[in-house]
Formats: structure tokens, C-alpha cells, sequence
């Protein structure tokens, strides 16, 4: 059996956590944003603003929903890195060009 290394676009924006949270685990649960909100002890408002990509997962959020969802905290924190990378490299790619790569130069060893 061959396996294949899935790879991504580069020039795609990675889907924001909240999108996740939005098109498939909500609807997959039956649930709505009151209900979840109840269920991960915060406040609707807060779930909305992650549900439209205006807030971050933070790792607080993160265990919240890797206990609601039964998978853990990391994937939510990964998904929400891979996002906030991916804008910030767009951001700063010009300054990024500009950065030499440091060299450190190691003395060998005396006797």
C-alpha cells in the first residue's frame, strides 16, 4: 500500500477553528450557539465572535472544546496556529525578505 503526504496550497488561508465549530461540529451535534455556549461554560457572545473568525482559540478555549468535542485541546490550538502563521507571514513578507539569517560561529575545542 502506497501512502501520499497530503499537501496543502500554500496561498490558501487555512479554515479558522470557529468555521470548524460552525459548518460541522455544531450541526453535527444538533446543537445551537446558546446550547454550546451553555454546554462550554462561556458566554454566547464569546462563542459567536470565535464562531465568525473574530476571535481566537486560546488554549483556555482549547481545553473547553477538546473536552466538548472528546478530542482533545491540540487540535484546536493547531488549527488556530496554522491561521494566525499563515496571516502573519502575509503580513510581514517584506520584512521577512529583509532578515539575514544569523550564523554562529562555534571555537573548536582547545586540548
Amino acid at each position: 500500500m502506497t501512502e501520499y503526504k497530503a499537501k496543502r496550497d500554500p496561498d490558501r488561508t487555512p479554515v479558522h477553528p470557529g468555521e470548524i465549530l460552525r459548518e460541522d461540529v455544531l450541526p453535527a451535534l444538533g446543537m445551537s450557539v446558546v446550547g454550546a455556549a451553555k454546554a462550554l461554560l462561556i458566554s454566547r457572545q464569546t462563542l459567536h465572535r470565535i464562531l465568525a473568525g473574530k476571535a481566537s482559540v486560546t488554549p483556555e478555549m482549547a481545553l473547553r472544546l477538546g473536552k466538548f468535542c472528546g478530542n482533545g485541546p491540540d487540535i484546536w490550538l493547531r488549527l488556530q496556529e496554522s491561521f494566525d502563521l499563515w496571516h502573519a507571514r502575509r503580513a510581514l513578507v517584506d520584512e521577512l525578505n529583509q532578515i539575514k539569517k544569523a550564523r554562529a560561529a562555534f571555537p573548536l575545542a582547545s586540548s
